[in-house]
This record gives C-alpha cells, sequence and structure tokens, in this order.
C-alpha cells in the first residue's frame, strides 16, 4: 500500500480501481508499522457508495470487521450514500464515561482498598449474563431502548446533570424498538449495568497532568483529582443486531445493483427500508449502551459513597462505534451524511450547538482510554477538525488476544500491577493476560497524532489507581 506523505501525521492513498475517494490516514510512521491489512480496509471503504471526501483513519487504526477500528466514512444521503453496519461494529455505542470524585488521590488511598474490593463485588462483567439491573418485565427491556440514559435516570438510577453531559441528552431520538429481533432481546435482557469482557473496564484514575486549565476546569477536573473511568457498550444485544442486519444486508445489496470488496462492507442505501431498520435498530443499541453505563456508574456511586465517603460527578460520556446522520460541508455546500465511527470519537468544536451549554465554548470533551496499566486522557475538539470532526478513541491493538496471553503470565502481570501501585480487580487473571499493555499501541503517541494532525487537542493525562476487569 502506497502512502503519500502529505504533512506531519497525514498520509494519502491515492485511489484506484473502484475507489471513490482517496484515503486519509492520520498517523506516524511508527504508529502504521504494522498496519498493512487495516489500510487496505481504508481503500475498500473508499469504494462505498454515496462517500464523500475521504475513507478516514485515526492514528490507532487496526484491523476491524469490514471497516477498519478508527475508521470514519460519510455517504451523501441524497446522493444513494449507503449505511454499513460494518462501520459502526458489533459493539454498538462501545463508549467511555468519566466520572469525578470530590476528593483527590491522597484522600483516596487509605479507602482505595476498600473501594476496590467494594467495585469487585458491585460491578458485574465477563462474558455471559448478569447485570446491576434485573429487569423482570420485556416492556422494561424496550422503554430502555427507547429512553436510554433518560429511563435509567427516571427510574432512580441517576442524576440530571448525568443527562445534561452525556452525547444525545442520554438517549438517540430516532430508536425503532421494533426492529431489534426476539433473539438480540433475549440477549439484553440479562446484561444490562454489566462490563462484559475483553478491553471493557472500570478504573479509578487520578489527573496527572492538565494542559488547559480553563477548559478542565470547566468539564470539572483539576490536579490531582481521583476520577473513574468506564469503558463498554451495547453487550449481547448490540452483537446480535448487528449480526442480524448484516445478514438482511448481504441479501438485500443486488437489489439496489451494490457490489463490494469485501462481503462484510455490506450495505445498503439510507433511505433504504433496509438502510432505515438498521438505524433505528442501532439507535437502540446505542439507547442500551449508554445506559449500561449510567447503571454502571451508578453502581460505582454507591460503593464511592460506602467506602470513602465520595461522591462522583459526570464529566461526558461519549460513544466511539455509532453511525449519526448530520450536516456537514462538502465541496463548499452542506451536505446531510451518514457519518460513520468506527472506533473514533465525535469531537464537536467550541460553540457547537449540540454541546452542553456549560462548556459549549471549549469544544466537546474526547474521553481516550488507554491501555491497562497505562494513561488515559481528556481531549477537547479543535476548530477545523478534520474527519467530519472525528479523532482516535484509545489505544488500537497490535496483537491478537491469543498473542498476548501467550507473552506474559498472570503471575507476572499481576506483579507488574502491584510495583506500580495499581490495585487490579480481574474477573481471571488468565483473562487479564489478553490486554496486556504490550497488546496495544503507544497511547500517548497515539493522542499526540491525533494532535499533531489538529484532530483534538490535549486537556489532561489520568493515570490508574485500580481497575476492575471482566
Amino acid at each position: 500500500m502506497e502512502l503519500v506523505e502529505e504533512r506531519s501525521f497525514r498520509y494519502r492513498i491515492e485511489p484506484r480501481a473502484d475507489m471513490r475517494v482517496p484515503g486519509i490516514v492520520f498517523a506516524s510512521r511508527e504508529l502504521l508499522a504494522d498496519a498493512e491489512q487495516s489500510l487496505e480496509q481504508v481503500a475498500h471503504v473508499a469504494t462505498l457508495p454515496g462517500i464523500v471526501a475521504a475513507s478516514y483513519a485515526m492514528p490507532d487504526i487496526h484491523w476491524g470487521y469490514g471497516f477498519p477500528i478508527g475508521g470514519v466514512a460519510a455517504t451523501d444521503v441524497a446522493d444513494g450514500g449507503v449505511v454499513s453496519p460494518g462501520g459502526v461494529g458489533f459493539d454498538i455505542s462501545c463508549g467511555v464515561r468519566l466520572l469525578a470524585a470530590d476528593c483527590d488521590g491522597d484522600t483516596l488511598r487509605p479507602a482505595l482498598t476498600a473501594v476496590m474490593d467494594g467495585l469487585d463485588r458491585a460491578i458485574p462483567r465477563g462474558a455471559g449474563p448478569g447485570g446491576v439491573w434485573h429487569l423482570g418485565d420485556p416492556r422494561e427491556l424496550e422503554w430502555l431502548l427507547a429512553g436510554g440514559s433518560r429511563y435509567a435516570v427516571e427510574q432512580g438510577h441517576g442524576e440530571e446533570r448525568d443527562l445534561l453531559r452525556c452525547e444525545d441528552g442520554g438517549a438517540v431520538a430516532d430508536a425503532d424498538v421494533t426492529q431489534v429481533g426476539q433473539r438480540a432481546r433475549e440477549r439484553g435482557l440479562g446484561q444490562v449495568g454489566s462490563l462484559g469482557s475483553a478491553n471493557h473496564f472500570l478504573e479509578v484514575q487520578q489527573v496527572a497532568e492538565v494542559y488547559d486549565e480553563q477548559a478542565a476546569a470547566r468539564f470539572g477536573i483539576a490536579p490531582g483529582q481521583v476520577c473513574v473511568m468506564i469503558h463498554c457498550g451495547s453487550r449481547g444485544l448490540g452483537h446480535q443486531i448487528c449480526t442480524d442486519h448484516v445478514r438482511l444486508m448481504d441479501r438485500a445489496m443486488a437489489r439496489y445493483g451494490i457490489t463490494v470488496p469485501d462481503r462484510q462492507l455490506a450495505c445498503t442505501p439510507v433511505d433504504s427500508p433496509e438502510g432505515q431498520a438498521y438505524l433505528g435498530a442501532m439507535a437502540a443499541a446505542a439507547n442500551y449502551g449508554r445506559a449500561n453505563r449510567q447503571l454502571l456508574s451508578d453502581a460505582a456511586r454507591g460503593v464511592f459513597r460506602r467506602a470513602a465517603g465520595a461522591r462522583l460527578s459526570l464529566v461526558y460520556d461519549v460513544s466511539h462505534n455509532l453511525a449519526k446522520i448530520e450536516t456537514h460541508p462538502v465541496d463548499g455546500r452542506p451536505r446531510r451524511l451518514c457519518v460513520h465511527r468506527k472506533g473514533a470519537t465525535r469531537a464537536f468544536p467550541p460553540g457547537h450547538p449540540e454541546l452542553p451549554e456549560d462548556i459549549r465554548e471549549f469544544g466537546q470533551p474526547v474521553l481516550i482510554p488507554g491501555t491497562l496499566g497505562t494513561a488515559s486522557y481528556v481531549l477537547a475538539g479543535v476548530p477545523g477538525g478534520d474527519a467530519f470532526h472525528s479523532t482516535c478513541h484509545g489505544a488500537g491493538r497490535t496483537m491478537s488476544r491469543h498473542q498476548a496471553a501467550r507473552s506474559v503470565t498472570g503471575t507476572e502481570l499481576r506483579a507488574r500491577l502491584n510495583r506500580a501501585g495499581i490495585a487490579a480487580r480481574p474477573k481471571s487473571w488468565r483473562g487479564l493476560t489478553e490486554e496486556t499493555p504490550e497488546a496495544y499501541k503507544d497511547v500517548d503517541a497515539v493522542v499526540s497524532a491525533s494532535e499533531g494532525a489538529g484532530l483534538c487537542r490535549k486537556v489532561a493525562r489520568l493515570v490508574p489507581l485500580g481497575v476492575v476487569k471482566g
């Protein structure tokens, strides 16, 4: 794959074969050292009907289903633009939530063991069923799919600020519960309020460095402050929705005269019955993901209150696996686009009307989780941000989980975390080895490349004190 360096942290893949637009990759040469397979996916995405501007890739790019993880693509709805479930992924609305405590690390330290033990008991995790909220009536699941965090808060699992500081006010408005299949409902019913497994976590952190004091203060964080970061998504419900709708679109593409270089890019026009059905089901899964993080926040608040006498307030909640209908300028005029962000975070600029009023002047908070035992970041959107105001979402894998598990033993990883002063509460130490830091890119380098490419700016850096993992 030939890459042309246009400027620092920006590379171009010239259109070839059936590509309708170029590929644009924001990264350094070092971050792209093992990205050949995922760069081929960037080129494949560039063949989608209705795609505009470019097929974009973030610095944390790695191979995914259809789209690369770290991929962004927008299609023009009025020009036959398509929606592709592969451009969202199986974990619909996987995202990050950050809460700030009313104490600093020194104050929390004597109670940290009690807090971590409490979180270990209170936070359901793992691949199977089990959640904070046991829904006794399938109608409750429908209300949650329609209402997201709003429904959870209405039922007593949160506070009004949680909705003000959540993307979309806590719920995507155009959810269509009727498009969520029975198997997806069955899987979702027993997992409301749970982390899941793989790279999902709940982490107790401390603000180690602040780069923008005004923005950090307005967001609600300060040097030394304790925070809680939650990274999870829509669990089995979202996975099943993706599976169901990929199958439907794969069968329907021929009717629309669509061919794609990879069947994992199955798609139909946004305005088609299949496209609308997927977007409605996807929005319902997004609401499930928001409610999931809301319930985990509520559980964490209870632990902090009981174990440390501390209170947690929401800084922000944002998804990094979603397709949204947005208006952006393309070729000098506003266009209605379906913007796919898969492993990429929306990063609206200062003054954007969809941002909460109290933080609007500073741009959208962007939450970047690090890898096990490393740093995480709070970023903010910037004026003129490229890729339809999108940026990275994390560190990005470089090893398969099997490779990672062979590279270190649970005993070695436990000793390393203990030496770093990080209190870990995994479901199993053997499973935790799949998430060893060596399995990922350097999150500091990913964030530096994102900022260097003009996609965002750094606000604060956070380091872990303790982590709960599936």
